[in-house]
């Protein structure tokens, strides 16, 4: 990376579930009002926004900013799946590096439906049809709904080839409890044990209900800014960008006829390798993560990928306590997408919220004791995974 870039400001609302949220365009223009605030500058000194949606037409970007202020900057609607407020986040560190811009705004947004994922448009090709037709390969279900299978199929791939138990997923999800329990933002803060998670209903394979991420209405956003800008305008440039990657598919994730790399084991590997190579650093210099548990499973093989464990090693690191506070990496200490919840536009941008708190060490009950270095992961199907690294520069 050549230009340094400075993360000014952050801001998130609590999440919701569907129904019980404002409109997004009222979501998304509070999001940014605690990002301006938090960065101590005003509307008008923004140069250019992204805004990362999945479920809207198009503009809806628009829509939700002029809530905010019409001051003629572009804007630009992003839609990556579940990495589309990452993706945002990407374009405007990319923007600000570059010297295109000293100023740029990521903001994410999702007002969604109760119940499982499903395709909108029906009468033309579905983007996800190679990854529902290899799942129907490998794992045959016509009655499964494609996230739970592709996900809870590569954790049953997982289990197959490394004797991953049950009981190891679900501690997963009752970490995650743990975690979001001093989270006001986050949905789900009831703790619950991993008896309580294997009895609830299955949805596919190894996977139960308290196993998935909940359908969820929510906004957040982050302002992005040259080390010039922020002493101009006297912010605290303490918070670098120091790595980041967008990446997609090779024919790896297709060609090896396995469930793990076809929800994007790979892309997630090259994308950290790629960070890592970026500030110089591997993966046991990182203090904190939010990675994207969309399912447990998801959360166990990304373990592997993101190199915090070998391949087969997840059951270890997690029997040892490794993804929690005391151990290797505290991984997800907002609770994460199985706690906190998952609405996908915003999803990537509440992440960076939840790290540059921990690296300001304003984060309370749920502080990681002398983070430092500070790793986002965050993946949607189809694919694109957005890998960045976060790390406090002092002076």
């Amino acid at each position: 990376m050549s230009r340094s870039v400075v993360v000014a400001g952050v801001g998130m609302i609590p999440f919701s579930k569907p129904g019980r949220s404002a409109t997004y365009d009222v979501m998304g223009a509070e999001a940014v009002g605690l990002a301006l605030k938090d960065a101590g500058i005003d509307y008008g000194q923004i140069q250019q926004a992204y805004v990362g949606y999945v479920y809207g037409d198009s503009t809806c970007g628009q829509r939700a900013l002029y809530r905010v202020g019409q001051s003629g900057i572009p804007v630009i609607n992003v839609n990556n799946n579940c990495s589309s407020g990452s993706s945002a986040l990407f374009l405007a560190r990319q923007a600000v590096e570059s010297g295109a811009v000293d100023c740029a705004l990521a903001l994410g947004f999702e007002q969604m439906t109760p119940g499982a994922l499903g395709s909108v448009f029906d009468d033309r090709p579905n983007p996800l049809g190679d990854f529902i037709a290899l799942a129907q390969q490998l794992q045959p279900d016509p009655d499964a709904f494609m996230a739970p299978h592709l996900f809870g199929g590569a954790g049953y791939e997982h289990a197959q080839k490394y004797g991953t138990r049950p009981e190891t997923f679900a501690m997963i999800a009752a970490k995650a409890r743990r975690h979001a329990e001093h989270n006001d933002k986050a949905i789900f803060r009831d703790p619950v044990s991993v008896e309580q998670i294997l009895a609830s209903p299955v949805i596919y394979k190894l996977l139960t209900r308290l196993q998935c991420c909940p359908p969820t209405c929510g906004g957040a956003a982050a302002i992005v800014v040259s080390e010039a800008f922020a002493k101009r305008h006297g912010i605290d440039s303490r918070i670098r960008i120091l790595g980041q990657a967008l990446t997609t598919d090779t024919p790896s994730s297709f060609e090896s006829e396995s469930m793990i790399r076809a929800v994007g084991f790979d892309l997630s590997r090259d994308a950290a390798r790629q960070v890592y190579e970026q500030a110089g650093v591997g993966a046991d210099d990182i203090d904190v993560c939010e990675l994207h548990d969309c399912f447990t499973a998801n959360e166990l093989i990304t373990y592997e990928a993101l190199g915090f464990a070998p391949e087969g090693g997840a059951e270890k690191f997690i029997m040892d306590g490794d993804n929690t506070y005391g151990g290797k990496v505290v991984t997800n200490p907002s609770g994460g997408l199985l706690s906190k919840g998952h609405p996908l536009g915003a999803t990537g941008l509440a992440q960076c919220t939840e790290l540059v708190e921990q690296l300001r060490g304003r984060s309370g009950v749920r502080q990681v004791e002398g983070a430092r270095l500070a790793l986002q992961h965050n993946i949607g199907t189809g694919s694109a995974c957005v890998v960045t690294l976060y790390g406090v520069q002092d002076g």
